[in-house]
């Protein structure tokens, strides 16, 4: 029997699901070693303990966590992104988020704002990806943000670090994203039950055939949708950990303190690195920009220094 379906079974008053997600957030163990696999089969003879943490708030409660604001006033506020920041609570992230920040630095303006779980949020950035992103402080800028990310109504470009150079350099990759068949905890390109993706490239800058700092366009809005479509051609990103699953052979055309320090990079070398859209009070066309941050520079300053 798996683990988690023993200790539903045993405990009694917890389903499956919320078992498996508590030993997956690190609140389970056998014979006092974290049980790192829900799905392990049951030890004959073992101890097994399951830790009930204390009820999350209902809402997400304000912090003070320091923002690189781009732009503010009293419809919306722009910030630069740090990588590591979540943007809202989620299991495994019940605090600490980008919400969290906005709710302590917008005060009453706005809680409920959009949903009172994740107010003012419009649209998103994977943890460990930088840049700029969009929050609204009341409904109308809601509303109108949120319409305009669903129809694609704004200018929006990433950089990211690839493995190796794009051929062609610059393209489109149409290819419809859903759940991985297997590893449900990814996306992937699907035959059936995906949802149209669309992403364009071009590549600004090379490294020979070692890697390449390409700029990417989305036309469609899916999860992870860089990281997976240019996985899929061939070119991952750089420090991706859920879609970079070998050594490139790429890194073998670099020196070696270049390709361990590529190889080491501890996040998804992909930032946001434009976003334009129209005002939703005033309609002036508004456009804000965020530098690479350092960790993506000092990469490129290293390949720089150490290819042809």
């Amino acid at each position: 029997m798996r683990a988690d379906r023993f200790l539903a079974d045993a405990i009694g008053s917890l389903s499956r699901s919320r078992v498996k997600a508590l030993i997956e957030a690190g609140h389970g163990s056998r014979d006092g070693a974290p049980i790192k696999d829900p799905a392990e089969p049951v030890r004959a003879g073992a101890r097994y303990r399951l830790r009930i943490p204390p009820p999350a708030p209902a809402t997400p409660q304000p912090q003070a966590i320091p923002l690189t604001i781009l732009f503010e006033d009293r419809d919306l506020i722009v910030i630069d992104k740090p990588a590591g920041l979540v943007v809202h609570p989620a299991p495994g992230n019940p605090d600490g988020t980008l919400v969290n920040a906005l709710l302590a630095h917008a005060g009453d303006d706005l809680p409920g704002i959009g949903g009172e779980k994740r107010p003012g949020i419009v649209h998103r950035l994977d943890k460990d990806t930088s840049g700029v992103m969009v929050a609204a402080k009341t409904e109308r800028a809601h509303h109108a943000l949120s319409e305009a990310f669903a129809a694609r109504d704004l200018d929006r470009a990433y950089l990211a670090l690839a493995w190796g150079l794009p051929d062609p350099v610059q393209g489109e990759v149409s290819a419809p994203i859903g759940r991985h068949p297997v590893d449900r905890k990814r996306m992937a390109v699907v035959e059936r039950g995906g949802k149209a993706a669309t992403t364009r490239y071009a590549v600004k800058r090379g490294w020979g055939a070692a890697a390449a700092l390409v700029e990417c366009r989305l036309l469609t809005g899916r999860t992870h949708q860089i990281r997976v479509h240019m996985a899929h051609i061939g070119y991952p990103l750089v420090g991706d950990p859920v879609y970079l699953r070998r050594t490139p052979a790429a890194a073998r055309l670099l020196p070696e303190e270049t390709r361990a320090a590529l190889l080491a990079f501890p996040r998804q070398a992909l930032h946001a690195a434009t976003l334009g859209f129209k005002h939703p009070a005033s309609g002036k066309s508004l456009s804000f920009e965020s530098p690479l941050p350092d960790d993506m520079r000092r990469l490129l300053t290293l390949l720089d220094g150490n290819t042809g």
